[in-house]
């Protein structure tokens, strides 16, 4: 998949664990757990705003495009 999600960086960085943020953008362990995995299809700007403003950064901070080689 070209999409990369790097939330387990950015966690690292800000030094916050899955529950922690789980507890701050009032997600479930089992959703954030997808998410972070990259296992997720979708994702919500609610959802994309609230992480953002709980570990403090940008959706570039924690999306990423990889284009597929040909």
């Amino acid at each position: 998949m070209p999409i990369i999600v790097n939330l387990d960086v950015m966690m690292a960085r800000r030094k916050i664990s899955l529950n922690e943020l789980s507890a701050r953008v009032d997600l479930t362990l089992s959703n954030l757990s997808i998410l972070k995995t990259g296992k997720a299809k979708a994702i919500r700007f609610s959802t994309l705003e609230a992480i953002c403003k709980a570990l403090d950064c940008q959706p570039a901070d924690i999306l990423e495009y990889v284009p597929e080689p040909d």
